[in-house]
């Protein structure tokens, strides 16, 4: 079977004892609604040179989030989705551009943590689907156990508690561009890049303007980072916008990072106001 064909690959991850699928296109246009206003971030950049891979996630025959994934590195640079409450290839052509399970079998003080994480689905697919290998990167064991998923749950319950409509989340990594990162190795050679930092962001344009000052300051939109590493991994909460800039002095991008292109509005206002101003 060609690896490309028709512009299409679909990938079959082995996902515990399920298959989860994965459509590899040129963009995101048949998953675009994980997208706040259907607008993916811009100023997200791989490896110099490298192929990124914009993949629609599937379980199940459905759509479930969006991934942007550098080939080069084997890794995952971001994940969107919609947060709710409560035929196989060949392996050798798939291990040459993507990470698998046995990248992982010898890292010590690594595991492989989701981008869309589990906790932030409801329904057992949409849990299930989150499992797959271009949805993970290497995450310290302690900085997940003891920041990040923390983290985690506090933006569910603050979503699930005072956003009124759909919220929408991306959550990415940065990786060091000195080309002296860490990485997993196996078998001798360089396999997946571990992330220097972890950074979410969300949108939520309908949302409890009643709510305590505390939290209410953190809306429409808020975001959060924190440093991949074994101590010394807490998570700072900033605008979104602080977040861009931060995220645009790791990534040495040559252009402003906008993680919500257009604003974090009302899909409807924003529909309104191109008709007005044409």
């Amino acid at each position: 079977m060609p690896l490309f064909k028709a512009c299409l690959l679909s990938l079959h991850l082995l996902t515990g004892p399920r298959l989860a699928g994965a459509s590899v296109f040129a963009s995101f246009r048949d998953c675009s609604h994980f997208f706040h206003t259907h607008a993916p971030p811009v100023g997200i950049r791989g490896a110099a040179g490298a192929s990124l891979k914009s993949i629609c996630q599937r379980f199940r025959d459905k759509a479930r989030y969006a991934t942007m994934y550098d080939g080069d590195r084997r890794l995952a640079l971001y994940s969107a989705y919609l947060p709710l409450n409560d035929d196989n290839e060949d392996a050798a052509l798939l291990e040459e551009s993507q990470a698998v399970l046995e990248d992982y079998t010898d890292a010590i003080g690594y595991e492989r943590g989701p981008l869309n994480p589990d906790q932030h689905q409801a329904e057992p697919d949409d849990k299930s689907s989150t499992y797959t290998l271009t949805n993970a990167v290497p995450q310290s064991t302690d900085f997940l156990d003891t920041s990040w998923n923390p983290y985690l749950d506090v933006v569910r319950r603050r979503l699930n508690n005072f956003c009124h409509g759909r919220s929408y989340v991306v959550t990415g990594v940065t990786v060091s561009t000195s080309g002296t990162g860490l990485a997993l190795w196996r078998e001798k050679r360089q396999r997946v890049a571990i992330p220097k930092h972890l950074w979410l962001a969300y949108c939520c344009p309908w949302f409890d303007r009643n709510s305590p000052h505390k939290v209410r300051f953190m809306f429409p939109s808020y975001g959060g980072y924190a440093l991949n590493q074994p101590a010394s991994h807490e998570v700072v909460e900033v605008p979104v916008k602080d977040l861009e800039n931060f995220l645009k002095s790791q990534m040495d991008a040559g252009r402003d990072v906008a993680l919500f292109p257009k604003g974090c509005v009302a899909e409807d206002l924003f529909k309104r106001g191109k008709r007005e101003n044409p």
